[in-house]
């Protein structure tokens, strides 16, 4: 028999367009392995609401293997030391991955190559990082013309059947799912979660939940900003952990060519540009891109003890203002929030309590189950105004605003109950006597925006 060849996944859990396990299949038999590595990424350990999905996204990945009479291995530690004892155990010499961007994992590439042959292959975005360059061969920073030349390069995907695999004579020992303890117990705060991702993992959910997409695709381009109508896709966490591959979807559009199809397109474009700005700047996520903006220029938690319940009230949704606090809500509850929802409540953290953007990045990061090290810094520099290519900071989000441009009063009904029974236009700004038990205004939009701008000055001058 030939040797066994070992398959490394890490965020693309699918075997369609799966290039890595294509060409391991190709080569001989396929060890399937996955590492829950929390010693790699150090001080990037997945998040509570990450791992909750990453749990139902590899059981989703071991019934998928069964069909073909193979199995995952699970092990748990430093992955290029797991990887090495496994092709100890297996007689293995070669590694079959795809690439991945994230700077823990750029040197772990480095390290195991030292070791082993690995074989790393693209499939995680559109096109491989990089590959998108200006005229004169450099990256673009800037993400209209990243765009453009993306969609020029792009002609059609042939995408990647689900390869036949056959098994090596005998597997190697493996921990169970359970092992891994990625769902929460004590206590179990995934109740939420679970109601709203209900049977919801996996490559055949994806493409199921993205075909019912489709229907409401033609009204994207509008209705993807309005919260209260489900008009977007959900599917950021299935690519987040590749169960399906953006390629994939790109070629499912299909027929599909008017402008929201066009746009949805875009946002998978941004996807790749976030992935190439933090190989330019691989710690993109953790400092920011332009000067001025240290730690002097913001009101930092570790400064004060009202700072820090200004922030703990952000976080738990009590800010007074009805569109941020359901956002923040609905991110507790369900792992998710609106993109729109996003920029909104990213923005009040930032320019209305003026708190460093890392603590609203290190919050997305532990609560949402899209979290993703490219994406979610990349979208705080941008509303930040500290990014590369970021709004102005002095372009200041009024959140009261933005609720009844978007007719965002559905979605706080749903997740602001204490304001169920208000009206419009009541119910994106309560005056006081109507507000019961809601909380009061943490600060009024006039003054925050005052004082956000007086800082910016003061700091810029």
């Amino acid at each position: 028999m030939s040797e066994p060849q070992i398959v490394w996944l890490r965020r693309d859990l699918r075997l369609t367009d799966q290039a890595a396990l294509t060409s391991a299949a190709q080569a001989g038999p396929v060890i399937p392995v996955f590492i829950l590595d929390d010693e790699t990424p150090a001080d990037r350990r997945m998040g509570g609401a990450s791992r909750w999905w990453l749990h139902h996204a590899l059981e989703a990945l071991q019934s998928d293997l069964a069909r073909h009479h193979s199995q995952l291995v699970i092990r748990r530690g430093n992955a290029v030391e797991e990887l090495c004892k496994l092709a100890g155990e297996t007689g293995a010499k070669t590694v079959h991955a795809l690439r991945h961007y994230e700077p823990w994992w750029r040197r772990a590439h480095g390290k195991l190559k030292d070791r082993l042959d690995l074989q790393l292959h693209d499939g995680n975005y559109l096109l491989p990082p990089g590959t998108v360059t200006t005229g004169s061969g450099t990256p673009y920073k800037i993400f209209t013309p990243f765009k453009n030349a993306t969609f020029d390069a792009i002609d059609g995907f042939d995408i990647l059947p689900e390869p036949s695999l056959s098994s090596p004579d005998s597997w190697p020992d493996s921990l169970s799912l359970d092992d891994l303890d990625l769902l929460p117990t004590r206590p179990d705060w995934a109740g939420g979660l679970r109601d709203y991702w209900s049977g919801l993992h996996g490559t055949a959910a994806a493409i199921d939940r993205f075909d019912e997409f489709l229907e409401v695709i033609a009204g994207y381009s509008d209705d993807r900003n309005l919260p209260s109508v489900d008009a977007t896709s959900r599917l950021s966490p299935h690519l987040h952990f590749g169960e399906v591959s953006p390629r994939m979807l790109w070629e499912r559009i299909g027929r599909h060519t008017g402008q929201g199809a066009r746009m949805f397109r875009a946002e998978l474009v941004w996807r790749d540009y976030a992935a190439n700005l933090v190989c330019q700047f691989p710690d993109y996520s953790e400092k920011p891109y332009r000067d001025g903006y240290d730690e002097n220029f913001w009101r930092n938690p570790n400064r004060g003890h009202v700072i820090e319940e200004e922030l703990q009230a952000w976080q738990q949704g009590r800010t007074g203002y009805p569109i941020v606090d359901a956002g923040m809500r609905q991110l507790w509850a369900t792992g998710w929030m609106h993109n729109r929802v996003r920029m909104i409540a990213a923005s009040f953290l930032v320019k209305h309590l003026l708190i460093d953007w890392r603590h609203g990045e290190e919050w997305f990061w532990d609560t949402l189950v899209d979290a993703d090290y490219a994406s979610n810094g990349t979208n705080w520099q941008w509303v930040s105004g500290t990014g590369v290519d970021s709004n102005m900071f002095v372009r200041i989000m009024a959140p009261l605003s933005q609720s009844e441009k978007f007719d965002a009063a559905g979605y706080i009904r749903e997740w602001v109950p204490e304001l169920a029974d208000l009206d419009e236009p009541y119910i994106h700004d309560p005056p006081d006597h109507l507000r019961g038990d809601y909380a009061a205004r943490l600060i009024g939009h006039r003054e925050a925006r005052e004082r956000a701008l007086q800082n910016y000055r003061a700091h810029k001058d």
